[in-house]
């Protein structure tokens, strides 16, 4: 079952308060413990809540604080993408709402309100949060006042950017619709899952006591003093009217439950607008705003107390007859929670026209695959975090390596130790502003551990001829230094290569880590985060041409190494040819290491020679190999040679928009990897969190 659901309007006014409701009380009936967050919501005046977190949380009495509920204005997420920091953004409302589902069995989740400037903005950032939290998306249209062909060409038009977005859409909700319009607009729509399933669809009604406020919600909305009729302000307001005339001029204008809006001074308004609940002639107002902070004259006020009619409900408020009016134009119909009537005409209008159990059984077998590349990274380091081990930098002169570091202090992913100058690193360390406290600053050479390495090393290699002087000379290289930590388990991996070459940091792990039993050389795979999953990619950094043993031997290694991450082993033994339908060296060399690996590890879903195309998509995999299990579903791929896999992974990573996590060396008896010198701050912080997961696993 989905653990998630997503609930976007796509303009204002939608009625998603009220869908939401009828979601949490569907989800409450059939799942014990349902969490509620919003990722966005509005900038909000000091001492507000939000609307809807407020109504959720109090009405089903939720166990969880309001601060849990969100994690950013849409203030502070604007601010956030202008500065540069979308990825810190994204990475912090993951960790909010995963901080949520871990105590929950299921979180409904709201999108943004689209009452800001920028609905664009709004549209794409709810999108990308869907994506990014793996969540099916109930997508809801505002219908009043549309004709059916205007609902339909703008459901589906967000319908398909959404699909385009890498969103799945669970259901649509056509809200606030005219009844007679059913047919045609939900015969119009076309909504289907990347397995091409159809979405669900349901038209809501217009409820107009839903859309329209009561005078509490006018009190609330403005504040003020109530001064009469303190009981009945749950009546309904249905219009607006500013009484500036005459009396006898202004009784032309008033319709039925209409709110006027008049000066506090005056009185022969107020005394008109009680004449309307006497005469039979007249619609009744539901009620009166005075402005201008003025109460009625005593007389007046008398008059008021020994009315002996029903009491009409009176505000006083500060503020001018037309700043009053304009504030109240932005005033609309909400759902309080103490609101029974509306919560229970939201509640069953929801339940009348929205068929739950249908959309509770697609939830059910809804569980979304897809896997983004902020997701990926997210759980690398919560995968690390959860059993944290000690990592060794053997390049603390990098700039780089140093952020990163404090990235990674800051929170708590691995325990450190830096390698280089510790007067120097704290020095650059305070320059940049970083806090390295927490971690191990050591000079390999005054380490007290350096005579014991130098020893270690010498009997390890003495046999290739090294000498007590070569041996100590060895043990002063950074690299080496590290290596030897993790070798003697006072680290428990390394990672190293943003400012040294591969074969500085693969050599000493090569002389003396050496490989796991069974495994005869190092190899290494990319993880190649697409917009909609990941793909592992291997070798594509070590080996030049690997014979067909060694093939099979990295796509083995490549296999369990994607399971350490999270990713479902089908692997593609790549070459130009598919099936039986080449010849040829280069495709006997794969046909062999494809036999060579189901003899080692016949439980492992693996085809091959297969072709790229024919391994990821699914129509080509129809027509080529329609009864494998791998084709068209391939999750790791292995290359045939160095040249193809490093070429082609470069090729996708641009042309697909796709980002390159690795590469991640595989084989060695304890976690070393490398980084390139181009890498970023985030490399290294993905690279360390994969060799912690890796430690894991050791």
């Amino acid at each position: 079952m989905a653990k998630n659901l997503f609930v976007i309007n796509t303009e204002p006014r939608s009625g998603k308060s009220a869908v939401c409701l009828g979601l949490m009380q569907m989800l409450r009936r059939n799942i014990r413990k349902v969490g509620f967050f919003r990722p966005i919501i509005n900038t909000l005046q000091e001492g507000k809540v939000d609307h809807d977190i407020h109504l959720i949380l109090s009405r089903f009495q939720l166990q969880q604080s309001y601060e849990d509920a969100y994690a950013y204005t849409l203030e502070e997420a604007r601010d956030l993408i202008n500065q540069g920091k979308h990825y810190v953004l994204m990475e912090n409302i993951m960790s909010k709402y995963k901080a949520l589902e871990k105590n929950c069995d299921f979180v409904l989740c709201e999108g943004t309100d689209f009452v800001g400037t920028d609905s664009a903005f709004e549209y794409d950032i709810n999108a990308e949060i869907a994506a990014n939290l793996g969540s099916p998306v109930i997508l809801i249209t505002n219908a009043q006042k549309k004709n059916p062909k205007q609902v339909v060409s703008q459901t589906q038009m967000a319908i398909d950017s959404f699909i385009e977005k890498g969103v799945d859409i669970l259901a649509t909700i056509i809200n606030r619709s005219r009844v007679e319009d059913k047919y045609e607009i939900l015969s119009g729509l076309r909504c289907k899952f990347r397995d091409e399933a159809d979405c669900l669809s349901f038209l809501i009604p217009e409820v107009e006591s839903l859309g329209r406020p009561t005078m509490h919600d006018v009190h609330k909305w403005l504040g003020g003093e109530v001064i009469s009729g303190q009981d009945f302000l749950d009546v309904q307001v249905d219009d607006y009217l500013v009484a500036a005339m005459q009396v006898n001029n202004f009784l032309d204008y008033v319709t039925q439950n209409s709110l006027v809006i008049t000066p506090g001074d005056r009185s022969d308004i107020l005394l008109g607008c009680f004449s309307t609940r006497q005469s039979r002639a007249y619609p009744e107002v539901a009620g009166i705003v005075l402005t201008g902070g003025m109460h009625p004259p005593a007389s007046m006020t008398r008059l008021l107390e020994g009315w002996a009619g029903v009491p009409l409900p009176i505000l006083a408020v500060e503020g001018h007859t037309f700043k009053v009016a304009r504030i109240l134009t932005e005033l609309y119909g909400r759902i309080d929670p103490e609101d029974e009537k509306k919560v229970a005409t939201a509640l069953g209008s929801f339940e009348e026209h929205v068929d739950t159990e249908a959309l509770l059984s697609r939830l059910e077998a809804k569980r979304s695959t897809r896997v983004t590349p902020i997701m990926f990274e997210f759980s690398l380091l919560e995968k690390a975090k959860a059993d944290k081990k000690h990592i060794v930098l053997p390049e603390g002169s990098s700039d780089r390596v140093l952020q990163a570091a404090d990235i990674l202090l800051r929170r708590g992913i691995v325990d450190l130790t830096i390698l280089g100058e510790p007067d120097r690193m704290r020095t650059r360390a305070s320059q940049m502003g970083l806090h390295l406290e927490k971690a191990l600053l050591l000079d390999p050479t005054s380490s007290k551990e350096f005579e014991d390495y130098a020893d270690t090393y010498l009997e390890l290699r003495k046999a290739k001829g090294v000498t007590p002087e070569v041996a100590r000379d060895t043990m002063s290289e950074p690299t080496y230094f590290g290596t030897m930590m993790v070798y003697k388990e006072h680290a428990h991996g390394m990672v190293s290569g943003s400012i040294t070459t591969t074969q500085q940091t693969i050599r000493p792990a090569l002389q003396f880590i050496r490989t796991k039993p069974g495994i005869s050389l190092v190899s290494s795979v990319f993880f190649m985060c697409l917009p909609d999953r990941v793909l592992v990619f291997g070798d594509c950094a070590v080996n030049p041409n690997p014979s067909a043993e060694q093939l099979a031997e990295i796509a083995i290694s490549s296999s369990e190494t994607a399971v350490q991450f999270g990713v479902e082993p089908r692997v593609a033994m790549l070459s130009y040819s598919t099936g039986e339908s080449g010849a040829g060296e280069d495709v006997k060399k794969v046909r062999q290491a494809t036999e060579i690996a189901r003899s080692k590890a016949p439980e492992l879903l693996l085809e091959g020679p297969i072709q790229y195309d024919a391994a990821y998509d699914p129509e080509v995999a129809r027509a080529k190999m329609p009864d494998s299990k791998v084709a068209g579903r391939a999750t790791v791929y292995i290359f045939p040679d160095l040249n193809t896999g490093n070429n082609t992974y470069k090729a996708v990573q641009r042309a697909a928009n796709a980002v390159a996590i690795g590469p991640v060396l595989q084989g060695l008896n304890k976690p070393v990897n490398d980084l390139s010198r181009g890498c970023t701050v985030a490399d290294i912080l993905n690279t360390v969190a994969i060799t912690a997961i890796q430690a894991q696993h050791a």
